[in-house]
């Protein structure tokens, strides 16, 4: 099987983005996984600090070791990780990549952390994609009404910011803020992407880009991005309100008591809903 690496750079030159997806628990993580062997497509799952302090990274790693075996081509990721300790801990767990998160520290804070991070990845003996922010776009995966404080389009990140940054860290990849935002609204439009903008730090940078926060967004904004330089797509507020959705759903048809019988519908529901998602980021 390719590595994260290859499967990134593959899909880069093809102008296509592979699908960041992430779970709270093996429900969630097998939707993934059956999606992505319906779409016939690699898939990265993801578990941010919080996410792993529920479902453990030595689980999700075992679990991904099973689906890889069915030759389905999963990769995980330790997404959204604060610290230099808490990345040493997730490479140390077996992760194929991390996103060290710094977006809301001083630039230069941000650019010391991920020098440190990325330079404990490259001595592990693993080949960890390593992946750095910049550019405020919030920090929540829930619904909300209004946007994050802090989130603007005068913080949209610039080109010569992009460019600086990737030189100065390392990174093999870059998550920059081009008007995406963490978590979803509800009762309002999502704010619109900024595609011409991801194309200036995409020839800037010249790494591949990770658009964050796409959740709510319309598919004609993410194709725009993606056209322009995002190689890898982030949802997870999406996911989660289509599970539990679903999850109400089947409970409140009747009183229901075998798990696996109330499951069934919330992980069907969530694998339609990432095959549509992994097919236009593909397409």
């Amino acid at each position: 099987m390719q590595t994260l690496r290859e499967v990134i750079a593959a899909y880069k030159a093809r102008g296509k983005a592979v699908g960041h997806f992430n779970f709270s628990d093996s429900n969630q993580l097998k939707a993934i996984a059956l999606a992505a062997k319906e779409a016939r497509v690699p898939v990265i799952a993801g578990l941010s600090e919080g996410e792993r302090e529920f479902f453990p990274i030595a689980h999700a790693r075992a679990l991904v070791n099973e689906y890889q075996k069915q030759n389905i081509q999963m990769y995980l990721n330790a997404d959204h990780t604060y610290s230099l300790e808490k990345v040493q801990q997730a490479i140390d767990a077996g992760v194929d990549s991390v996103v060290v998160d710094g977006a809301k520290l001083p630039f230069d804070q941000n650019v010391e952390l991920l020098k440190h991070c990325v330079e404990f990845a490259r001595k592990s003996g693993r080949d960890v994609v390593m992946e750095g922010e910049l550019g405020y776009i919030g920090q929540s995966s829930k619904q909300l009404t209004s946007l994050p404080e802090g989130v603007t389009e005068a913080n949209l990140t610039t080109k010569e910011d992009a460019q600086k940054f990737a030189a100065a860290t390392g990174i093999d990849c870059f998550a920059p803020a081009v008007g995406n935002v963490h978590g979803m609204l509800v009762n309002a439009p999502e704010p619109r992407l900024h595609p011409d903008r991801v194309k200036e730090i995409a020839e800037a940078a010249k790494i591949p880009l990770v658009l964050h926060g796409a959740s709510g967004n319309t598919e004609e904004d993410i194709k725009a991005c993606i056209n322009a330089g995002v190689t890898i797509v982030h949802i997870n507020t999406e996911l989660r309100v289509t599970y539990r959705d679903a999850l109400r759903h089947a409970l409140a048809v009747e009183e229901e008591t075998t798990p696996y019988k109330f499951l069934t519908p919330a992980v069907d529901a969530m694998r339609h809903f990432l095959v549509e998602k992994m097919e236009l980021f593909a397409d």
